[in-house]
């Protein structure tokens, strides 16, 4: 009888703790939610030494030390997180992103990842409600995103290894091929296994997947940019030339004079003296003001002339349109 007592008074006391520690994580979401942010981290701390369990908690602390730039912290609190709860799928990412990005933990971030793509969870659908299912498919794509990622930094930090590198590499292009069978609208996972096949020397696969992320985002010059650097190693230095002036623009366009554009510029510079014209070239886009109609404005975008009405719908469909494409298709 005296047992069943202790027993009792055990889990009285349990549920007390668990009670006092709601309130605590009442004032520490408040705290969270107004940024107050140590006055959360005391309320968080005080809430889960009442009660461990609660890994809402543990997450938003994980979140606040990310802030405070407390990065072991952080990853220690993720970790208590999906300790308590195993399929806090948001946990485990954010556990993986810091490792990897700031701590150089690769490993324990792609473990973290690998844990993510093998969970299983039941998926839900009530029809014009709720489902579950689209955003459990892109967890696994951005795990797969980002396992690339921490597997293209390993390749990085492999040193003069090249036989280690192309390892990694091809860890990368795995998975992010992967998170582009998901992620199917994703220009940052096309982007970077296009980059991953470049590094690798698989120009062709490389090349195409350049177009696809083009096609995807035609107004990032990154993607220009890299297909214009693989043209002029193919020597195939119009193409190239065409992709560095789009490249060029679209620096011009979003970041004003930069390092990052005069590098642009001397790229282009030298792949300009490697053509031998036949005749001038024109500009990628000309702007005419007729001179009796001084608000009417004509544009030529390769060579047509368009009206200023349809100017973006006509500079979007240019930059989209990755005319070097047939070169890689060719290659097949």
């Amino acid at each position: 009888m005296g047992a069943v007592v202790f027993l009792n008074q055990a889990w009285f006391l349990k549920q007390y703790d668990k009670m006092c520690s709601m309130y605590y994580i009442h004032k520490g979401d408040k705290a969270f939610k107004k940024l107050k942010l140590q006055r959360a981290i005391d309320n968080y701390n005080t809430a889960l030494k009442l009660y461990p369990e609660h890994y809402s908690a543990w997450f938003n602390l994980g979140n606040i030390y990310v802030v405070y730039e407390d990065y072991y912290s952080a990853v220690d609190a993720y970790e208590q997180a999906f300790k308590y709860n195993p399929k806090m799928m948001i946990a485990r990412m954010n556990y993986g992103i810091v490792s990897a990005e700031k701590l150089g933990d690769f490993d324990g971030a792609i473990d973290q990842y690998n844990e993510i793509i093998k969970t299983k969870r039941h998926l839900i659908s009530i029809p014009f409600i709720y489902s579950n299912r689209k955003s459990y498919k892109q967890n696994k794509g951005i795990a797969y995103y980002n396992m690339g990622v921490a597997y293209r930094q390993k390749s990085l930090y492999s040193g003069d290894d090249w036989r280690l590198q192309r390892q990694y590499l091809e860890k990368a292009i795995e998975a992010y091929k992967n998170a582009v069978k998901i992620l199917k609208k994703d220009y940052d996972a096309r982007y970077n296994l296009a980059l991953a096949y470049h590094l690798i020397g698989d120009y062709n696969n490389a090349g195409l997947t350049y177009c696809k992320a083009i096609q995807i985002e035609p107004m990032n010059y990154e993607a220009h940019y890299n297909l214009a650097i693989l043209l002029r190693h193919l020597k195939y230095y119009r193409e190239s030339l065409d992709e560095l002036e789009k490249a060029t623009m679209l620096i011009t366009d979003s970041q004003g004079n930069s390092a990052r554009q005069r590098y642009v510029f001397d790229v282009m510079n030298d792949v300009t003296r490697t053509i031998l014209y036949d005749e001038e070239n024109d500009p990628l886009i000309d702007k005419i003001v007729d001179e009796k109609l001084p608000h009417s404005t004509m544009t030529y975008v390769n060579g047509k002339l368009v009206s200023s009405e349809a100017l973006d719908k006509a500079i979007l469909k240019n930059f989209r349109t990755c005319g070097a494409r047939e070169i890689f298709l060719d290659e097949d």
